[in-house]
């Protein structure tokens, strides 16, 4: 059962993962460690996990380094769970970067409406050769394209991200309500 490796996994993984009380006693956080010390940050209820899950993908698009960094001090003042939302920016990492900015360059140049046919006075202009010395046209316009789908892609599965998660939770908390003993209702008609 995947559930049952998953959790084998974590707790092998728990000695590794600061804690609340080490993350307030590091000396770089001393300045916003009372923030970090709240309770609520830490929990996993409906609410702050989907708001976690939302802010991990954020940051994870929106910024290639420092992405952590950017989900914690958002969880913040949005009070989501801090360990969700750090945990889920690793969804772009060294090793998923390239996918993610091959996919980046097609939804941007898909949104922007970029192909080879795009006409227009700067087109043409790069294109009559007397541009050759300036080939940083195409490189920013690649560029520009790819940082415009990162935007994209950060906003579509922050939502997305937020949605899917709430209806999991919802999903299995229920499955567990109904996989506990003694806990089958008997409607009684009203009289």
């Amino acid at each position: 059962m995947a559930t049952g490796k998953l959790k084998t996994w974590l707790k092998g993984q728990r000695p590794k993962m600061p804690t609340r009380e080490e993350m307030v006693r590091n000396k770089y956080l001393a300045p916003i460690a009372h923030r970090f010390g709240h309770s609520e940050l830490w929990r996993f209820t409906r609410r702050s996990v989907p708001r976690g899950v939302a802010l991990g993908l954020f940051a994870g698009f929106i910024i290639p380094l420092g992405q952590i960094f950017l989900a914690a001090f958002l969880a913040l003042p949005l009070r989501a769970n801090v360990p969700v939302a750090a945990l889920i920016t690793f969804v772009t990492n060294p090793f998923t970067l390239p996918f993610w900015l091959v996919i980046a360059n097609k939804v941007g140049r898909f949104m922007l409406k970029l192909d080879a046919a795009a006409g227009g006075t700067a087109t043409a202009e790069i294109s009559s050769g007397r541009w050759s010395d300036f080939g940083w046209f195409q490189v920013l316009e690649g560029v520009g394209a790819t940082a415009f789908g990162f935007v994209v892609l950060s906003i579509v599965s922050a939502a997305l991200g937020y949605f899917l998660s709430g209806v999991l939770w919802r999903f299995l908390v229920a499955r567990k309500w109904t996989r506990r003993p003694g806990r089958t209702k008997v409607l009684k008609p009203a009289e």
